[in-house]
């Protein structure tokens, strides 16, 4: 049988009612792509029941739960197709979704990274909180998006009905040339999950790719299927990670940068230690205290970095870098609450 351009592979762990529900309109509506499931080790029946139910998808059995990060690596290395689409097993996809991101990566051929419209599976008339009409980063490294911005999520009224570079895709639904994911040696492990895909999108805008989002493609997600914003876990994650991030990809000396972002996730701990939510508060000391044990590996990963970049985009902040200097400036502040 001949390859197929592109592969759609939706990562598993124990999400067997999630498959059961999402993936008919996947298979339904992507007749041109390979389907895979990439299985994290899980413990319920979602194996047996995709052989019982769906022989055409092809099943990839990873040998632990390694996240969302080292799940995609592992199983990425035994899809061939050149185009993959990262979908989370919780989305709903719509008729003809696919068509418009391979015509978009067959005709620009210097775009690396493709996100679609990603609306609430819940109530579709709004965006979804991850990744909404594309990600952007402020100067201190908080990402935001169009059409979510912190709490604050936009109805879908065609404000965002376009195709434009963006600063990062959204991990529930990212496409991505194959050869571009092989070249910036996959996602970060050490993320486990929550914001692997920022980081990954950084350092291929830092290698010269282009990322895009475009809104001819819409699909609709759950979100918070595995882990929801209430989960201190995910607070820690998130926390962490950001920190990771910036640390690894930030433009400049990144010092005053690392020292501006402590405070402000002080102010945060402070933030939910007045509104008692002492679990997330712990959170936040759990992340900053595994960012400075893991200081060392991270900038050795930024050594790295400017090595194979050469004339480094490191030492320089282009424009595109961030559109607003603090976006918890413009939201809390200014009380700026759209894009």
């Amino acid at each position: 049988m001949a390859k197929k351009e592109i592969a759609v592979v939706i990562l598993n762990w124990n999400g067997r009612a999630l498959l059961e529900k999402f993936l008919p309109s996947v298979l339904k509506y992507s007749e041109t792509a390979a389907i895979y499931v990439a299985d994290n080790a899980s413990t319920d029946d979602s194996v047996s029941f995709l052989k019982m139910n769906y022989p055409s998808v092809k099943i990839i059995q990873n040998q632990e739960n390694g996240g969302y990060a080292k799940g995609y690596n592992d199983a990425l290395k035994y899809v061939d197709e050149e185009l993959l689409c990262l979908l989370n097993s919780d989305i709903e996809v719509t008729k003809d979704w696919l068509l418009p991101i391979v015509t978009l990566f067959n005709t620009e051929p210097e775009t690396a990274i493709i996100q679609p419209k990603i609306l609430d599976f819940n109530n579709k008339v709004f965006f979804e909180y991850a990744g909404a009409a594309g990600g952007f980063i402020d100067k201190y490294g908080y990402p935001y998006c169009r059409g979510r911005i912190f709490d604050t999520i936009e109805k879908d009224l065609g404000q965002y009905n376009d195709t434009i570079p963006i600063f990062w895709a959204s991990g529930a639904c990212l496409f991505i040339r194959k050869s571009v994911f092989n070249k910036l040696n996959g996602f970060d492990e050490t993320f486990f999950a929550h914001m692997e895909e920022i980081d990954l999108c950084w350092r291929a805008h830092n290698h010269g790719y282009t990322t895009k989002y475009t809104s001819a493609s819409t699909v609709f997600h759950v979100g918070g299927a595995t882990l929801n914003t209430a989960n201190p876990k995910k607070t820690y994650l998130n926390f962490r990670n950001s920190l990771f991030t910036i640390t690894k990809n930030a433009p400049k000396n990144i010092l005053i940068l690392i020292l501006t972002r402590l405070v402000l996730d002080g102010l945060a701990g402070l933030k939910f230690l007045f509104s008692l939510k002492f679990a997330h508060l712990i959170a936040i000391l759990k992340a900053h205290g595994r960012f400075y044990f893991a200081l060392p590996k991270l900038l050795k990963k930024r050594r790295v970095l400017k090595q194979e970049l050469k004339e480094s985009i490191l030492t320089s902040a282009p424009k595109e870098y961030y559109q607003v200097k603090s976006i918890v400036w413009h939201y809390f502040v200014k009380n700026q609450k759209k894009f």
